[in-house]
């Protein structure tokens, strides 16, 4: 539920998936809509690190391992698919506003990019469905926007948790 002093969360939904090579068609009925709900609820909880603004924009592209393995390999030198990518616009220690005008565009924080086809292998090997494993993917980028890593097993745990508490609070 949002209130009066929640900042938005706008998210531009791209679906740029394309049924794979072998013509197995993958169903993930997630609206926009329920994306966009999704990403707002996270946003309030994870408010601290955040810059302080009334606003903020990102994107979430889904799309097929072809683009995936393209952008892997394009920034992370991997020339492979991966579940999901997240392009950060904030620096990790980015200067904290305190005085936001209104009129500032929205704080844009970045792209998450999900592999359809990969997100359903892995929800398949996981024994799950894949309308759980996109939010769990989803989940995962949006913490590394907001400046979350894994370099270790620990700050992995972390992580993995905090997805969990996002999953929770949308009633996964």
């Amino acid at each position: 539920m949002m209130i009066a002093s929640d900042p938005v969360i706008d998210l531009n939904v791209q679906d740029a998936f394309v049924v794979s090579s072998d013509q197995t068609q993958i169903s993930y009925p997630i609206s926009c809509q329920t994306w966009k709900n999704w990403f707002q609820i996270w946003g309030n909880s994870l408010l601290s690190y955040l810059p302080i603004a009334s606003h903020y924009e990102l994107t979430l592209r889904l799309t097929g391992d072809q683009e995936i393995q393209s952008l892997n390999a394009q920034y992370r030198h991997k020339n492979q698919p991966t579940d999901v990518l997240a392009f950060a616009t904030l620096e990790e220690n980015f200067p904290k506003i305190t005085n936001q005008p209104e009129f500032l565009e929205p704080l844009y924080i970045g792209d998450i990019v999900i592999s359809i086809e990969t997100a359903e292998k892995q929800a398949q090997k996981e024994g799950h469905t894949l309308n759980r494993e996109l939010p769990w993917l989803a989940s995962h980028g949006f913490l590394h926007l907001l400046g979350w890593d894994h370099p270790d097993e620990q700050s992995l745990q972390k992580m993995l948790q905090q997805q969990e508490t996002l999953l929770k609070i949308i009633g996964l």
